[in-house]
């Protein structure tokens, strides 16, 4: 293989390179999504069969099939170059910083719930057999609450 299809090949090969397949294989949910991805792949992958000119000389005719040949050979394939990546990558890094901050938050959050979850459900289990005072000991706030009513007369009318 020789001229411009072995430069589209070798293109196609260099892309591939930088492609991160099993990376984007994960973010597919449906198994129709997973065939029509590995399809691509191996069309992206597969190497073009190089173009056979003589057999087109011969049924076509020279002058045409160069006029082809030569523009095919003048095709340059240009280098790609990534103008997103460099603008939206401090916003993602920054993003990421966000989603741990925001993921510790959360986690937390979770712990804290559950602590209270399991005190309601051990309240739940004794409230039928406690006394005023073992509750008050638990919430001090109230008993202060209920004191300062007494005292200052006021039964909630």
């Amino acid at each position: 293989m020789s001229g411009p299809s072995k430069k589209v090949v070798d293109v196609a090969f260099k892309a591939s390179r930088t492609i991160d397949w099993d990376g984007m294989a994960k973010l597919l949910v449906s198994d129709e999504a997973r065939k029509e991805f590995a399809t691509l792949r191996r069309a992206f992958n597969e190497e073009p069969e190089p173009i056979d000119w003589e057999y087109y000389r011969r049924g076509i005719g020279s002058r045409l099939v160069d006029m082809y040949k030569q523009a095919y050979e003048s095709i340059e394939i240009p280098k790609f170059q990534d103008k997103v990546t460099p603008e939206y990558k401090p916003k993602f890094d920054q993003l990421l910083v966000e989603l741990k901050e925001a993921e510790q938050q959360s986690l937390k959050e979770s712990e804290r719930l559950e602590k209270e979850i399991a005190e309601v459900q051990e309240l739940k289990t004794k409230i039928s057999t406690m006394t005023a005072e073992e509750y008050f000991e638990k919430h001090p706030e109230l008993k202060k609450k209920f004191d300062d009513e007494i005292r200052n007369d006021y039964w909630g009318y």
